[in-house]
């Protein structure tokens, strides 16, 4: 098989494994050596890995793999709540469930298929979900690997009910970084945020960019499309971008949360962050038959870029 993108077999790239549950893993590849892993538990992303084999997004040593429980780290789908704004469980029931494999979506735009290995899965609600949230849905997403090495999400949330229903969002997104104290933000600044350690109470940001010396849990509001992590120690770069969601979490457990989460090594908070696309403030409203659209792309440059310059360069469209 030609490694060239020309002739690089896209269906080929796309293999189905078993995790250590025997859970189907589908695994994505790119012409370059990149790869991303699909859990059917959760319509998790647990891996990213760039052309070097590098892990770029964290996972717990201490995670505990077993359904139905969620894995703590890589990209969870947080859905139909998030965190604990609603009368269901944490995060919502999405990343708890197993998915399947969606043989015959709806069309997207060509543009999120070609030249790219991708899969499509779908979730719809059993009878013991819709005891506690009685809303008929379809949610489908794809996950995409590009020649580039990026990482796109797409998810659809379409009403087949009767009756309209409203959720919130996140893909909540936990990526490794070398150490917090290095790490910060861009794209947040002079922006309001809900505060989840102050009972979200609204703050606006006074920094000219986002850094860590302690526990931190936001809701950052009418973000811009872009935004960007700056990883200092390792010349390193995360670009975020997103559609469909106007808000971003951002979320740091520090030293003393850590210690309290069984899921957690207690030194780990210092190897990740998160920073997740999400639409929580203002929840989501769809009609019978509406269907609502997020995107999430994650993509790596060299930290010699400005964000200044990647804002230029995502000016123009998704």
């Amino acid at each position: 098989m030609g490694h060239s993108a020309a002739v690089w077999d896209y269906r080929a790239a796309t293999e189905i494994t078993k995790d250590w549950n025997g859970i189907d893993t589908i695994v994505l590849r790119n012409p370059r050596g990149a790869s991303a892993r699909v859990s059917l538990h959760g319509g998790q992303v647990t891996s990213w890995r760039n052309e070097r084999g590098e892990e770029l997004l964290f996972t717990s040593s201490k995670a505990i793999l077993k359904p139905p429980k969620a894995v703590r780290g890589g990209i969870p789908i947080c859905f139909p709540q998030f965190g604990n704004c609603g009368s269901l469980e944490q995060h919502g029931f999405a990343r708890n469930k197993v998915w399947t494999i969606d043989e015959n979506p709806p069309p997207l735009s060509p543009n999120d298929s070609h030249g790219k290995s991708f899969v499509d899965l779908l979730l719809k609600p059993s009878e013991e979900d819709l005891k506690c949230w009685p809303h008929s849905f379809e949610c489908r997403l794809r996950v995409s690997l590009a020649a580039d090495g990026s990482l796109k999400l797409i998810s659809r949330i379409r009403n087949v009910n009767g009756k309209p229903f409203s959720f919130s969002f996140a893909y909540h997104t936990y990526l490794s970084v070398s150490d917090i104290s290095e790490v910060r933000i861009e794209g947040l600044e002079t922006l309001d945020y809900l505060d989840n350690l102050c009972h979200k109470e609204r703050f606006t940001e006074q920094g000219d960019a986002i850094t860590f010396e302690s526990e931190v849990d936001r809701v950052y509001l009418s973000t811009p499309n872009v935004v960007a992590v700056l990883d200092h120690e390792r010349k390193r770069t995360y670009v975020i971008r997103k559609e469909g969601l106007p808000d971003v979490v951002v979320w740091n457990p520090w030293e003393k949360k850590s210690k309290s989460m069984a899921d957690f090594g207690d030194d780990e908070y210092k190897q990740m962050l998160c920073v997740d696309g999400a639409a929580i403030e203002k929840p989501i409203t769809l009609k019978p038959g509406e269907e609502w659209t997020g995107r999430l792309e994650l993509s790596v440059v060299a930290s010699t870029l400005s964000s200044e310059h990647i804002d230029l360069q995502t000016s123009n469209g998704f």
